[in-house]
């Protein structure tokens, strides 16, 4: 449930930026005794207003403080077989067995078609089922990529890379940074070896992203900036899949700048990402959308309104969210944090009616993920403490087990 491990997640977050008590209650403008009151437990939970304050202080997404679905704990002893196998698979045991090429029946297709699947099923939250096939899809690119024959080692080497890319993205939701950064590391060594020019800027783009998660906003804008930068020089944004790689680190690259309050900068990178993603369109086509960076009109805003959102301009977040049609290359992960951020937006402004209306929609196209995502329940929990509920609210708290 949110806020349970919250002190603990306030106080390594604060040794990580090196930050005394005092100090970050004067960078968020919370009080020092709420502050050490959380830190030891003596208060299990917060407002949202505090939990924004106390984020933003800390330089870090609202969610790095409350918790990831499916809110597993970091630590290794925690450690279910299945996640075990999965980070088996990502370091193989030293001296183990030779890898051997590929049997007669082996498909190369229908591994990059599982490996596709995957990452569907990841951006649905069905995280369990990735990592029930993690361990087989890593094990079985790792034998494509030792085939005698050139054209298929360098495609095996490509599944290779995508298939360590979703573990690495797996273990971020798990709350292992560290273990997804190997991953992603030897991702990038497979992606170097293969067909794929994009594999590597998208592998790339996801190590920003783990950056991000690791408070690392340095790193990581300048990362995201760099890989971007290349891809426009060699000539890739002439395809729609080169383009959509390059808007995604730009896009990426704008929220570094933003969680570092850099605004204009960031401001100005969404400005250029919008304008480019009208063409991605125009431009020819890759073949399968599953395996590329999400860039499109639909994605621009929807990271506009988290933007927007994440950094006190609610009115501008739900001017923004207003009428949108969202394309069908948006996966379902995207369309879950646009209602979220609908909600925390209403939340903000004192319009409980308005967030649980999107919270509600959120119930209805992504149960799973609101069940276990702590910042719906941060914002149920906030609406639950009103003297008033609002209609609809008591059903909501009650899927959540808030509803006492």
């Amino acid at each position: 449930m949110a806020n349970e491990d919250l002190g603990r997640a306030l106080r390594r977050l604060r040794r990580l930026a090196s930050l005394t008590q005092e100090e970050l209650a004067e960078r968020s403008g919370v009080s020092v005794d709420v502050i050490r009151q959380l830190e030891q437990r003596r208060k299990h939970s917060a407002r949202l207003p505090t939990l924004h304050a106390l984020a933003n202080g800390l330089g870090v997404e609202l969610t790095t403080l409350l918790g990831d679905p499916p809110a597993v704990s970091s630590t290794a002893d925690n450690d279910g077989p299945r996640f075990v196998a999965v980070r088996r698979a990502i370091m193989p045991a030293l001296w183990g067995p030779e890898l051997e090429p590929p049997g007669p029946d082996f498909s190369l297709a229908d591994l990059r078609e599982q490996i596709a699947d995957g990452w569907t099923q990841y951006h649905a939250a069905e995280f369990d089922t990735v990592m029930k096939s993690l361990p087989d899809m890593i094990s079985g690119a790792r034998a494509a990529a030792v085939s005698t024959n050139g054209d298929d080692r360098g495609a095996g080497f490509a599944a290779l890379g995508k298939a360590l890319q979703l573990a690495g993205h797996v273990a971020v939701r798990m709350g292992k940074t560290d273990l997804a950064l190997v991953s992603l590391e030897r991702a990038i060594d497979a992606a170097e070896r293969s067909s794929d020019p994009l594999l590597r800027p998208m592998i790339v783009n996801s190590v920003a992203w783990t950056y991000q998660r690791q408070g690392r906003l340095g790193d990581a804008l300048g990362i995201a900036l760099r890989v971007a930068d290349d891809i426009r020089d060699s000539g890739h944004t002439a395809t729609a899949d080169g383009l959509k790689v390059w808007g995604a680190l730009t896009m990426s690259a704008a929220t570094s700048a933003a969680r570092s309050n850099d605004y204009d900068r960031a401001s100005a990178l969404m400005a250029n990402a919008e304008n480019e993603a009208a063409q991605v369109a125009k431009l020819p086509q890759g073949s399968d959308s599953r395996m590329v960076s999400v860039f499109s009109p639909s994605s621009v805003r929807i990271e506009r309104v988290r933007l927007a959102v994440q950094y006190g301009h609610p009115e501008d977040a739900l001017t923004l969210a207003k009428g949108m049609r969202l394309g069908k290359d948006v996966p379902p992960s995207w369309r879950t944090w646009l209602l979220l951020d609908v909600a925390r937006a209403h939340t903000d402004l004192g319009d409980a009616a308005g967030a649980v209306k999107a919270l509600e929609s959120l119930r209805r196209v992504a149960p799973t993920w609101m069940r276990h995502h702590t910042l719906a329940v941060a914002i149920v929990r906030d609406l639950w403490a009103l003297p008033h509920h609002p209609p609809g609210l008591r059903p909501l708290a009650e899927f959540l087990g808030l509803g006492a």
